[in-house]
């Protein structure tokens, strides 16, 4: 049965391939007309990039694979949520546990999720009291971003731990010009009532903006039905996410300039947990639990130019507070078991330094120093505590690293580029670990064509929970001896354009080898969860797009992405890793005012884990699903906008236990001044 499913979706996806191929070959005649403004949708490599070599450089003179998604494409695509801003991204697989607010992780190119560096405003985002130190994604709404970048393949040489896999920087919305004042109200399925305000703009040397995001939902079914034990309703998840940020600059004088970043978001999550006590075989809870996160970043950064734009020093000191806490309601009283409640407390300073100069004509030379210190405090109380002080568990933790690093990039010639780096990561509980990558280009002379690659390796040291957090009340019991997981990747490929930059197609392969990778084991019978290392696991496959500007109307993009991983010591694949994903995404913008934008998304088949644990392996279902936008502006102050998620209702669980949303109708208004 799971064959004749892949194979009709194999189809169904085929269909959509070929029906889009016909109507680009039916509009070719269209090619010879005059393009518009170029959307970044249809054309790669027409882009400034920042996050390859941590200085604006031209993305045709950068190796690295960049995906770029702009305030504008989250604007027309009507995105709420960066998870939702990242499903189509080749090259990353996005699992979230249920709807919005859900927890989500990211893996890109088959690595792990906690492999993947996220940045905001240069604060490392992720959380030193999380299991495994992988950003939730859940919690981080879009309506504030104005760019987001995703980089792809080993990035430790420049950016350190956690970046294995690649990095996602996302950069918010500053102010410019005369006051603007800005508003959205959105309604629709799900009880889904979104509010976005802000307000920014400029006066003399002084920026500022100022956001407030909300996102609401209040009945988003996740639990499937034939989980829950006889007799069990189901309880709908509910999400509130109320998210302030600010980004404040001013110069100083003509040699400085300062900076400060904040944002603080405050949410609230109903979901239905698993009873593994009062349920055999374990069920979903027959009451609702909830989570509460208050999360909070700051960045001071400070620009000095002691010597013109000939020495560069960026000065900065970042902070993050992340607390949440998950509350299980006993609602029988004492003789009832119930799991008990927990909070967590992750906070991280970090402050860093890094020096830009031009040494001679093409050749710029970074410098940078960082000293980073994590601390977590976990509560748990036992089942009986409140009565008896049984399993009371606080731990408290912590560990610094420092580090420096030297990159140099190079041009020669306007042809070839080179961008070499080297990198020392002094940790406290595992010593110093060298990294480095090295990431050629060649533009070929007549065809302009682009051939890349990049050689790199990476350090990741385990995390504070994974080391010294015992939970005897969730059957978690730490791994004092998990080894540092070392890895060492590399990708090569090209990129053409064509008809003046009007087509576009290129491919890329890729491949990691990680020794000592560090994965979650669950003992069904024991209920123990617990962390070790494998010997060696591998991950390659490859990217590849095509677009086209059809005319200066009508834009098309396809990505599509293979992926193969290999636990080497039992020569199976990895979870949560689909080996094909396919995306195709269209823009009609047939007047000015009105823009109608499509992403179809299909997923194959992937290896997964039972929500109980109780299957280890098991393979999930592949699944294709629509979404449609439409925008329309009414005049200057005023635009109207509407859109369809998953356009046919496909029912789907990634991951396997948890129901992805089906359809989803949403609408509302846009107001400026």
């Amino acid at each position: 049965m799971r064959s004749v499913t892949f194979v009709a979706s194999l189809r169904h996806v085929r269909s959509v391939v070929a029906a889009f191929f016909g109507l680009v070959i039916s509009l070719l005649p269209g090619l010879v007309e005059p393009a518009r403004a170029q959307n970044t949708l249809a054309l790669p490599a027409i882009d400034v990039v920042v996050s390859p070599t941590l200085i604006p450089t031209p993305a045709n003179q950068t190796a690295s694979a960049v995906t770029v998604i702009t305030a504008a494409d989250i604007e027309r695509d009507q995105r709420r949520t960066v998870p939702d801003v990242l499903r189509a991204v080749p090259g990353l697989n996005v699992v979230q546990v249920g709807g919005v607010g859900g927890q989500t992780s990211v893996f890109m190119r088959g690595m792990n999720a906690n492999h993947v560096k996220v940045i905001i405003d240069g604060i490392d985002a992720s959380d030193p009291s999380s299991f495994n130190g992988a950003f939730d994604f859940a919690h981080l709404l879009a309506g504030d971003i104005e760019r987001i970048e995703v980089l792809r393949g080993p990035q430790s040489g420049l950016y350190g731990s956690d970046a294995m896999g690649g990095v996602i920087s996302i950069t918010t919305k500053r102010g410019e010009g005369p006051p603007k004042v800005k508003g959205m109200v959105e309604g629709g399925s799900f009880g889904t009532l979104n509010q976005t305000a802000g307000m920014s703009g400029s006066q003399g040397n002084f920026d500022y903006a100022f956001n407030v995001l909300h996102v609401r939902s209040t009945n988003v079914p996740v639990t499937p039905l034939n989980l829950l034990a006889p007799g069990v309703r189901r309880n709908n998840d509910s999400y509130n996410n109320w998210t302030y940020s600010a980004n404040l600059g001013a110069k100083v004088t003509d040699t400085l300039a300062v900076r400060l970043i904040s944002r603080y978001t405050q949410a609230k999550l109903g979901f239905t947990g698993d009873d593994f006590v009062n349920f055999v075989p374990p069920a979903p809870e027959r009451f609702q639990s909830t989570q509460f996160n208050h999360n909070t970043y700051l960045r001071g950064e400070a620009v000095w130019l002691p010597f013109g734009d000939n020495f560069k020093n960026i000065f900065g000191v970042s902070y993050s507070n992340l607390w949440n806490r998950t509350v299980n309601p006993n609602p029988d009283g004492f003789f009832t078991v119930f799991p008990p409640p927990v909070v967590n407390l992750g906070k991280r300073t970090k402050y860093d330094w890094r020096g830009e100069t031009t040494l001679t004509q093409g050749q710029i030379l970074v410098v940078g120093l960082e000293h980073q210190k994590d601390t977590l405090r976990t509560d748990s109380t036992g089942a009986f505590d409140q009565f008896f002080n049984f399993f009371q568990t606080t731990t408290t933790a912590k560990t610094a690293n420092r580090a420096g690093f030297l990159e140099l990039q190079s041009d020669f010639g306007n042809r070839f580029y080179l961008a070499s780096n080297i990198r020392l990561d002094d940790h406290d509980s595992f010593g110093r670990h060298t990294t480095w990558r090295l990431a050629p280009v060649f533009i070929v002379p007549v065809t302009d064509t682009k051939l890349k690659a990049s050689y790199g390796t990476g350090f990741r040291a385990p995390t504070l929970t994974q080391l010294f957090v015992n939970n005897p009340s969730f059957g978690v019991v730490a791994n004092p001896n998990l080894q540092p997981e070392i890895s060492k990747g590399f990708d090569y490929g090209f990129e053409q354009s064509l008809l003046n930059n009007r087509f576009g197609f290129g491919v890329t392969y890729f491949r990691n080898d990680i020794e000592n990778l560090i994965v979650g084991t669950f003992d069904p019978v024991t209920f123990i969860f617990s962390s070790t290392n494998i010997g060696l696991a591998k991950t390659q496959g490859f990217e590849s797009f095509a677009s086209l500007s059809v005319t200066e109307w009508f834009k098309v993009r396809a990505d599509y992405t293979r992926t193969f991983t290999r636990n080497q010591a039992t020569d199976l694949g990895l979870l949560r890793r689909p080996g094909n994903k396919v995306s195709l995404a269209a823009i009609w913008n047939p007047i000015d005012r009105f823009t109608l934008s499509t992403t179809v998304l299909y997923v194959s088949s992937w290896v997964d884990i039972t929500r109980t644990g109780d299957i280890p392996r098991l393979n999930a279902p592949d699944y294709t699903t629509v979404n449609l936008a439409a925008n329309y502006e009414v005049d200057k102050h005023l635009s109207v906008f509407a859109r369809a998620d998953n356009l046919f209702n496909r029912q789907y669980q990634n991951p396997i236990g948890f129901l992805s949303p089906g359809l989803g109708v949403f609408g509302g208004v846009r107001v400026t001044n």
